[in-house]
């Protein structure tokens, strides 16, 4: 009876030693809130400071009543409640991009990703895969990790003697592919909070401009003369504190999230290299 050799299926179930990480991702609910309150804070107690105004409404309270702003600053805090809530927004924005920063930054490890992979190519063109593992080490990144497990898998199938060159090559795939997926979710994490605060953070400065001019005109006809004319043209002017903070709010948004996405597509096109590095050295060496 002729010996059969193992299906794809077998290479598929080897064990593997990709292990996912757990980590807390507290900050993606607990960051807003804290940014929310900050920003009510300044707006109250440090934009909304009585000595900042000339008529100051010493009775305290949510929101005291103050009139006379002597600083453009001051006029902000007349802009009204949305005021607060887009300070707390752009707090949030920036919350999220030094911890991107930082993430990114971890992930992209050491040292130039291109030169890196070539540096791998190397030492399996001369069959040390040894010295691409410690390569993987001194890189540091996401790169990096995903490359050694599939050295890992690579040095394990060498001496894999019951499988094909094929099927060795579709376990070091599978191995990179899952190495792969725990990597990318890390590095896109919390990137939807910018999205979605560059597209309401401007809506909200409207809203805010809108209810402001509500009240000016509100204000306009319970007055007349000259007095009212210039009631009108200071409550247009506070409003617009709402409109110019969303709009400046979500600009930072939308740049910050655009130079975040440039860094991940480099990153994800250095893993995609990388896994076809590995399959095509080995499917050239161990034929």
């Amino acid at each position: 009876m002729a010996e059969t050799k193992p299906t794809a299926t077998t290479a598929a179930k080897s064990s593997t030693s990709v292990q996912p990480t757990k980590k807390s991702n507290a900050i993606s609910w607990v960051a807003p809130l804290v940014c929310i309150i900050a920003g009510y804070i300044i707006w109250r107690f440090i934009v909304g400071d009585p000595g900042n105004f000339t008529k100051p409404d010493l009775n305290g309270g949510f929101h005291p009543l103050q009139q006379g702003p002597k600083t453009g600053l001051a006029r902000m805090y007349q802009g009204g409640v949305i005021v607060p809530i887009l300070i707390g927004a752009l707090l949030t924005v920036l919350t999220f991009v030094i911890e991107r920063f930082m993430t990114i930054g971890k992930a992209t490890g050491t040292g130039n990703i291109a030169e890196f992979i070539r540096k791998v190519q190397y030492h399996l063109a001369n069959n040390n895969v040894d010295a691409a593992i410690a390569e993987c080490d001194k890189q540091r990144g996401s790169v990096g990790n995903v490359m050694k497990a599939g050295l890992r898998k690579y040095k394990e199938m060498i001496h894999a003697t019951a499988l094909d060159t094929d099927q060795k090559v579709l376990a070091i795939q599978k191995e990179v592919e899952e190495a792969t997926a725990l990597e990318l979710p890390m590095l896109e994490k919390n990137l939807v909070f910018l999205s979605t605060i560059a597209s309401v953070a401007t809506l909200m400065g409207l809203l805010g401009t809108v209810i402001g001019m509500i009240t000016s005109f509100a204000a306009l006809g319970d007055s007349g003369g000259g007095e009212a004319a210039q009631k009108l043209s200071e409550g247009i002017s506070e409003a617009l504190y709402n409109t110019a903070l969303g709009i400046g709010t979500s600009a930072v948004s939308i740049i910050m999230y655009n130079i975040f996405t440039t860094k991940i597509d480099g990153i994800t096109y250095g893993i995609d290299e990388s896994g076809f590095t590995l399959t095509q050295s080995f499917a050239s060496l161990y034929k």
